[in-house]
């Protein structure tokens, strides 16, 4: 089962991306964000066309997330998440597909640091781990997926000494990464390519793409019980480099039914000699809410 995240920018300006992206990679399971489209302006017939259920989570001219599947019906398990009453941003939604729970995530970038932007990124952060540590005492098996807006480590940026003030890469966003990754999640990418330079995002400026210069923010985590199945994980960054196309790559795994693949997918990737990413390169992202 290959399972997706794709930050699309606008769902409706981007649509010849995405659903070119979708006909040539074929995930079974995507995730999308940032679709800047209220619920009645998703784009349903074209991609039900393609052969995809989808639920989305729409919200005018910001944010917005959607779980898309063409390997089974989607029930919906969850929008939003819990813990503010009074969040009306849309960042999550999660959904039962196959026999696997999918979270899909858009978390807040909070810009500038300091601010209530960055206050409010790290409350959203808190109320997802405490949200994650719930879906892992279920037992399911869960991927939690999306645009998470943090760089774990100094390889997941170009030139981290020029993000040390941004609110991507506070010592306190990559703080909680590591506290929701040590409830026992795995994140995918960085397991199968633990000392690559892998992005998934190039800002629109300074050439960023061509050169490289860019971010790891697009995540996707697995639950203890997936982990196992892990077979591979890339970044198609080749769409990235496509006419009026997103500024993030879609970052996708494929999970096998059988146990033990993990260890040998990365002996594997490491043999390759194609990277992890099918063509390289950001610096600064925008500032948004």
């Amino acid at each position: 089962m290959k399972v997706a995240t794709y930050n699309v920018n606008g769902v409706n300006g981007r649509l010849p991306v995405l659903l070119r992206w979708l006909e040539e990679s074929q995930p079974d399971i995507v995730c999308l964000q940032e679709l800047k489209a209220p619920q009645e302006k998703f784009p349903e017939k074209p991609i039900r066309d393609l052969g995809y259920d989808a639920i989305w989570h729409g919200q005018k001219s910001w944010n917005g997330v959607a779980v898309l599947s063409r390997v089974g019906p989607i029930e919906e398990t969850r929008r939003g998440l819990p813990g503010d009453p009074d969040d009306t941003h849309s960042r999550y939604i999660e959904a039962a597909i196959n026999g696997i729970l999918i979270g899909g995530l858009y978390l807040p970038n909070g810009n500038p640091k300091p601010s209530p932007k960055f206050d409010y990124k790290l409350r959203w952060f808190d109320r997802l781990i405490d949200h994650a540590e719930g879906l892992l005492q279920s037992g399911k098996p869960v991927v939690l997926a999306g645009d998470f807006n943090v760089m774990p480590t100094d390889i997941d940026v170009h030139k981290p000494e020029r993000w040390l003030d941004d609110a991507l890469f506070a010592k306190e966003a990559r703080a909680a990464y590591f506290r929701l990754l040590k409830q026992g999640w795995t994140d995918a990418l960085r397991t199968l390519h633990p000392d690559e330079r892998i992005y998934t995002f190039w800002d629109y400026f300074r050439n960023a793409y061509a050169r490289n210069a860019g971010l790891r923010i697009d995540h996707l985590l697995l639950s203890p019980s997936l982990a196992p199945k892990l077979k591979d994980a890339q970044v198609d960054a080749n769409v990235r480099g496509w006419e009026k196309t997103s500024d993030h790559a879609p970052v996708w795994v494929e999970l096998t039914e059988k146990r033990g693949i993990r260890a040998g997918a990365r002996a594997k990737s490491k043999a390759r000699a194609k990277p992890a990413f099918r063509r390289k390169t950001a610096t600064r992202r925008r500032s948004s809410a």
